[in-house]
């Protein structure tokens, strides 16, 4: 037996998204300490401050770091971690697994940004285009959007981001689209086919990519809510298919 299998589910990691927030992922909070794990969710690096300026200067390799180190915490010396990342933090969840296998027991992923509607990013046709955008262009807006706002939660959160922190972003994706075939863990997928911050072929692309067994991975598809998947119309659906998976992690680590 391997030293990750000698490990026991200790926890749960939950990593919000590219200029979010904790709130855009707390209504996981409660229903996820009911199952008496420990929950951790930091605030990455230069997020939830005063102003996206916070932003300036931070890499995703910083973002890497901020939640390696709280996933070593919260495994501790024997225990190992379910890691649930939404948007820019399924992509971090995808790191995770990669880098520390031994540490990470399975990932959720929650609308994770493999490829964007913006037609700069990463595998879409413009995306050679975003370093000279970015020698002219020192911001770049962020509008948030709900399915049905009159039955969403509203968090707050940053309305612009510093250019060159998006392209590091970029750099994230497809640093992540290059390791993500080394990672062998249970996945649960969530996305919306009709979002408009990520295509739906983001989950597929990934789907096929990572190399757990298929037996092991799964995508759910929400079809009416928008990028906020813990906030908008289908959020109870969404937190009630990580419950049930973390659960069934549960069970797993008890046989």
């Amino acid at each position: 037996m391997n030293e990750c299998e000698d490990r026991r589910l200790s926890g749960v990691l939950i990593i919000h998204g590219f200029t979010a927030n904790l709130e855009s992922v707390r209504s996981l909070f409660e229903p996820l300490e009911r199952l008496g794990l420990s929950l951790s969710a930091p605030l990455l690096r230069g997020h939830g401050g005063a102003s996206p300026d916070d932003l300036r200067g931070v890499t995703w390799q910083d973002w890497v770091a901020d939640t390696e180190a709280e996933l070593k915490k919260l495994a501790g010396h024997g225990g190992k971690v379910v890691v649930i990342g939404h948007s820019m933090g399924a992509l971090l969840a995808l790191q995770l697994a990669e880098r520390q296998p031994e540490l990470v027991d399975s990932i959720v992923l929650a609308t994770p940004p493999i490829r964007l509607v913006s037609l700069l990013a990463p595998g879409r046709p413009l995306h050679f285009f975003a370093p000279l955008v970015s020698r002219v262009v020192d911001r770049w807006g962020f509008f948030p959007t709900f399915a049905d706002p009159a039955n969403a939660l509203m968090p707050e959160q940053y309305d612009w981001a510093p250019t060159r922190t998006i392209l590091s972003m970029f750099e994230l994706i497809q640093e992540t689209e290059r390791v993500m075939n080394r990672v062998l863990k249970p996945a649960l997928i969530l996305h919306a086919r009709h979002e408009t911050v990520v295509r739906p072929e983001s989950a597929e692309i990934i789907y096929r990519a990572i190399a757990t067994p298929p037996e092991q991975k799964s995508i759910i598809w929400f079809e009416k809510t928008d990028h906020q998947i813990f906030c908008d119309c289908e959020r109870q659906r969404a937190i009630e298919s990580v419950v049930s998976f973390v659960a069934d992690r549960q069970v797993v680590d008890d046989r």
